[in-house]
């Protein structure tokens, strides 16, 4: 990966790689989910964000996958069935992670080992099946004559997971040894171990062929991050939502879409990201972290850290800073910032505004160029402004905090407010014109 951060912890639609197989086990039903790690303990805070039933262990020694098992298997005791599954191929699904285990139990196998057909299975270890079905043996065609010409025809492929009976496997894995070029202990040795022992080893065969991609640098994070996409659009449409142009939408995994809303060209809806019915998300718009109710609309905008009310309605080029809550009916119109700001039901910051740190009420109306000035740079203090219900400033007004404007006050234009306004008066607080006549003919 070319990169400080180990391959596991790069994100795909915003969930660490590991983060899928790990969701894909519990969504499947495990009882307890182990995530093998080594020393240096990278994924501590990721096994404990994950929560129940996920716990970790540590492989002390890069000895190799059969290794890496035997590190878990403290955590695995009294287990009838163990599924391995590898950290870095994010395309597993629950269905997959099912039916091998529904599978491996039907046949009483001592282990069953999923396989995938690939059109193209140059590089990957081939399955090579019994008259019955069964698994005869892995084939590796990584050198020349690992492989018969014979072998190197099957399509059937090592997707590197495997279901063990929970019995019969620490025994096998015991007798692993290292005697390979690598000095590393193979969990696939455990598959011949096992029928060494009288055991059957099955072999199931995945629907879609993709659960088996792996990554292993940024080009095929790429290309498996594509395919997550993918499948996640292609499960929003299915519950009713429009995309008008998929590819090039980015909808991370956790986040939630309403029914007939519309998606346009270009929008991102990012982690933590929930969307109600009814929306109309516009080309280019971005939201982070955001929630925007039902029937809300938003054009070319930003949002990070957001909540945008029933029907309210942003951009296009506004851009909502955490902490921003629009109610019902609010408009945040062209060029609008807002940060940890409120703004009431029904109101309207139209254009060419800067609201931080601010509560207004509802029914306000703030002429282009509104500002609240909100924070002092000499103190480093920031300041709230309250804007009472049925509020209008006219253009050019700068709000300096802390301030207040009572119910159904008004500002004239281009006016400086320093002090507070009382419910229904009029502030007005700039220099009284002077007109000199006849300026354009002086003498320079």
């Amino acid at each position: 990966m070319r990169s400080r951060v180990p391959k596991v912890l790069h994100e795909l639609a915003g969930r660490p790689l590991v983060g899928w197989p790990i969701a894909a086990a519990v969504e499947a039903g495990a009882s307890r989910v182990v995530v093998v790690q080594g020393p240096d303990r990278p994924l501590d805070a990721l096994i404990a964000a994950a929560g129940e039933p996920v716990s970790g262990a540590v492989q002390e020694v890069a000895d190799g996958t059969a290794g890496a098992v035997v590190a878990a298997l403290p955590e695995l005791s009294g287990e009838d069935v163990v599924v391995v599954l590898p950290g870095d191929a994010p395309l597993i699904d629950a269905a997959a992670i099912r039916e091998l285990v529904e599978r491996h139990r039907g046949r009483a196998a001592a282990a069953t080992v999923l396989g995938a057909v690939l059109d193209d299975p140059t590089g990957y270890g081939r399955l090579v099946r019994d008259a019955a079905g069964d698994l005869h043996k892995i084939v590796e065609t990584k050198a020349p004559g690992d492989a018969t010409d014979d072998e190197l025809l099957i399509r059937e492929v090592n997707a590197g997971v495997y279901a063990f009976d929970g019995a019969q496997l620490p025994a096998a894995l015991e007798q692993v040894g290292s005697e390979n070029a690598q000095g590393e202990r193979y969990l696939p040795d455990v598959l011949e171990l096992l029928r060494a022992a009288g055991g059957a080893i099955g072999a199931v065969t995945a629907a879609d062929p993709a659960v088996i991609l792996g990554v292993n640098d940024r080009w095929q994070l790429a290309q498996v991050g594509a395919l997550a996409q993918e499948r996640l659009l292609r499960e929003h449409a299915l519950a009713g939502v429009t995309f008008l142009d998929p590819s090039s939408v980015l909808v991370d995994v956790d986040v939630t879409i309403g029914e007939d809303t519309v998606v346009e060209p270009g929008v991102q809806l990012r982690a933590g990201t929930t969307v109600g019915r009814d929306c109309r998300i516009g080309q280019g718009t971005v939201a982070i972290g955001s929630d925007i109710a039902d029937g809300a609309t938003i054009r070319s905008s930003t949002l990070d850290g957001a909540s945008v009310g029933e029907g309210a309605t942003v951009g296009p080029y506004g851009y909502l800073r955490p902490g921003a809550r629009l109610e019902a009916g609010a408009k945040v119109g062209t060029f609008v910032e807002i940060k940890n700001s409120v703004i009431g039901e029904g109101s309207k910051v139209p254009h060419l505004s800067y609201i931080g740190d601010a509560d207004v009420g509802s029914g306000v109306n703030l002429g282009a160029a509104t500002i609240t000035a909100n924070y002092n740079g000499k103190t480093k203090v920031k300041a709230r402004t309250t804007i009472g219900d049925g509020v209008k400033t006219s253009v050019d007004t700068t709000l300096v905090a802390p301030v207040t404007l009572g119910d159904r006050a008004y500002t004239a234009a281009g006016s400086v407010i320093t002090a507070d306004v009382p419910a229904g008066a009029l502030a007005v607080a700039r220099a009284r014109q002077s007109t000199i006549d006849g300026y354009a003919d002086r003498p320079a």
